[in-house]
């Protein structure tokens, strides 16, 4: 074999290695009893924001302070306590879901990071073709007339 050989294999056979020594750590969501199961452990949990708790967050006390409560997604049994260092949490209060990334510690979260995941500004009531025609019929019609297009549209529905 040429030298050239050996080296790609060598190449290859370490790519592969280290392919498969990262498959482990891949992450995925955890739920909030597994995190409390691994205290210490960097893990991804993703939660829902408990709105019947207060948020705690003074900027003139601390203003890299916040915590609250943090409920599972499935179900409201399962909650814990989420400590957050580095200042308010943007679209916190009008988010449908949380990705904290962190470790569970002693007795709460210790959230390194923070996703959030907000409702869509789009709505789904209209389709987007419906849309469009009325929005073409109604823009070219004189103040206070329907068009037929519309009422035809509105009597399908």
């Amino acid at each position: 074999m040429k030298r050239i050989h050996i080296i790609l294999l060598v190449f290859i056979a370490g790519t592969i290695a280290l392919l498969i020594g990262l498959m482990d750590t891949g992450s995925t969501y955890e739920t909030i009893a597994e995190a409390k199961a691994k205290p210490g452990k960097f893990v991804h949990v993703a939660v829902r924001l408990d709105k019947s708790k207060p948020v705690e967050y003074d900027a003139k006390k601390d203003a890299n302070y916040l915590s609250f409560e943090a409920i599972a997604i499935d179900s409201s049994r399962e909650s814990m306590k989420v400590v957050y260092r580095n200042g308010e949490i943007p679209n916190l209060m009008i988010s449908e879901r949380l990705v904290l990334k962190g470790k569970f510690v002693n007795d709460h979260f210790e959230c390194k990071d923070v996703q959030t995941k907000c409702p869509s500004k789009y709505k789904e009531s209209m389709k987007p073709t419906e849309k469009s025609i009325q929005t073409s019929t109604s823009a070219n019609l004189p103040a206070g007339q329907t068009s037929t297009a519309s009422t035809n549209l509105e009597a399908t529905k």
